[in-house]
């Protein structure tokens, strides 16, 4: 008998997110429970091998075991630097 848990993959645009909660077998990774949630489908244009992925905001490898509940994200690239931004904010209000 194969033991599993629940998992949660998250992946967000700015106009839509995406939440599967899946059953996982006991020692699945981080890029094998993206895999098994099927996110990618939906989102073909998302390449892990670029993406940033994290679980519960801290940064995880594809590699990294996955926990029971585990909330597994991928992050998509930032469009503008945060720096950058402050400033053109700061620009305006002047």
């Amino acid at each position: 008998m194969t033991t599993t848990f629940p998992v949660e993959v998250i992946f967000a645009l700015p106009e839509t997110q995406i939440l599967k909660q899946i059953e996982v077998p006991a020692g699945c990774t981080v890029e094998q429970a993206i895999a098994c949630s099927e996110i990618l489908k939906q989102f073909p244009g998302v390449d892990l091998r670029k993406s940033k992925l994290g679980i519960f905001g801290q940064f995880a490898n594809p590699d990294t075991p996955v926990q029971s509940n585990d909330r597994i994200e991928i992050y998509r690239p930032l469009i503008i630097d945060p720096k950058e931004a402050r400033r053109i904010r700061a620009k305006k209000r002047c």
